[in-house]
């Protein structure tokens, strides 16, 4: 079965540190959690506590308490939700976890039962657990890897502006780190 801590040193490779762009729409970003689309996570008050050192940014990444609320937070609202304990194969779990941190496990995991042939409902229940471990790994990896890639392209089209982060979330899809 797959392990969380696997794919999650996986994913944390392109989330970064501290960020606060005005073209992204997720707004303040502290290593992938966007305050708009996640305002309730317990660690922003730490965020916010740690914005009045001098030490900001460097300062959040030698906070045990907020790296480990960054754990937890990928864990339960990702991980657990995509069942990816349930996972057989661990390239197949580290791929739709890491695209549902980046645009959200519904959409994740629609993609992934597109691809495996099973109702789209973006919530990955049992069946689409046993479809997707009974799936040939390397033909799953390859047809999500482009259905990814398509909805990049869909994005930039529609948001132009998002067109500046098109090349990191190509290198993304493809499993490099940005």
């Amino acid at each position: 079965m797959a392990d969380f801590t696997i794919a999650f040193q996986l994913m944390i490779a392109h989330e970064g540190g501290y960020v606060n762009d005005p073209d992204d729409p997720g707004g303040e970003t502290y290593k992938g959690v966007a305050r708009k689309i996640h305002s309730k996570w317990n660690g922003w008050t730490t965020v916010d506590m740690l914005k009045r050192q001098t030490s900001f940014p460097a300062n959040l990444d030698k906070d045990p308490d907020l790296q480990e609320a960054i754990t937890d937070f990928y864990r339960v609202t990702f991980w657990d939700k995509m069942k990816g304990d349930q996972i057989t194969d661990q390239a197949v779990a580290n791929s739709i976890f890491d695209f549902g941190v980046n645009a959200g496990m519904g959409t994740s995991a629609s993609l992934a039962q597109l691809v495996i042939g099973a109702k789209t409902d973006g919530v990955i229940g049992p069946k689409s657990i046993a479809e997707l471990n009974a799936f040939n790994s390397e033909h799953f990896l390859a047809a999500f890897t482009v259905a990814k890639i398509a909805r990049y392209v869909s994005i930039v089209k529609k948001r132009p502006t998002s067109r500046k982060y098109f090349y990191g979330w190509v290198l993304r899809a493809l499993g490099e780190n940005a």
